[in-house]
């Protein structure tokens, strides 16, 4: 038997932004079910629609209209589901959308992924706790401090400033322990590689720094220094 120190559980995400392409890899399987009674339990089966294509997929801040093809094909997968909510989210709406997409209140079934900019949290994140909480619904938290600091240099090259990431992440964090919430985790772009892309951290990188390897075809990420200093 092998031991439970040499297996390692991998788990994969991704938005849900083409349908055409998750409708593609979206299947239904057969989900065990075990109903007990006094006599023995019976194993019974329930069907029900998967993407096979990740574990874990969300819908983009762009992309969840309640009346949106996306919230239409989300609300129909038995994965789980992360909803991406920017500064701009109205409280109500984002009850109604979570309802939408978990009308049984599953514990683990959503996941909101806060990504407002450091300077938008302190405004935007306690309206949106106590909304969720009057409700009583089962949500897990999510810190994104990236996506909410991108900007461009005068040479038009996307970039994100180590400082104002790591801010997002603290006062996100102090905002949920304030309010008896808790953050249950952290979404960074990061590479292992040794990029210039971001700047600020522990080598102090610059906008002029930027070209001297700034490889990303998208988003900026943190670098390999950058992504061990916010890691301790």
């Amino acid at each position: 038997n092998q031991s439970t120190t040499d297996r390692v559980e991998f788990f994969t995400s991704h938005e849900g932004l083409v349908l055409d392409y998750e409708e593609a890899m979206t299947k239904k399987d057969a989900v065990p079910c075990t109903k007990s009674t006094k006599e023995q339990p019976e194993e019974a089966k329930n069907v029900e629609f998967f993407n096979m294509g990740a574990h874990f997929l969300w819908i983009g801040n762009r992309t969840r209209q309640l009346d949106g093809a996306h919230v239409e094909y989300f609300r129909g997968l038995a994965n789980p589901i992360g909803i991406k909510v920017g500064p701009k989210m109205p409280p109500d709406e984002l009850i109604k959308l979570i309802k939408a997409l978990d009308s049984k209140n599953e514990a683990g079934k959503i996941t909101l992924i806060t990504r407002f900019g450091y300077k938008n949290v302190s405004k935007v994140l306690p309206k949106l706790l106590s909304a969720v909480n009057k409700e009583g619904l089962k949500v897990n938290w999510i810190c994104d401090p990236c996506h909410g600091q991108t900007r461009a240099t005068k040479d038009g090259l996307k970039t994100r400033d180590f400082s104002e990431i790591l801010q997002e992440l603290q006062i996100t964090a102090d905002i949920h322990k304030e309010n008896g919430s808790r953050l249950n985790g952290v979404h960074f772009e990061m590479t292992g590689e040794d990029v210039t892309e971001c700047v600020g951290g522990p080598q102090e990188l610059l906008d002029h720094d930027l070209h001297a390897k700034y490889t990303s075809a998208c988003d900026p990420r943190l670098n390999y220094a950058q992504s061990m200093e916010m890691s301790f």
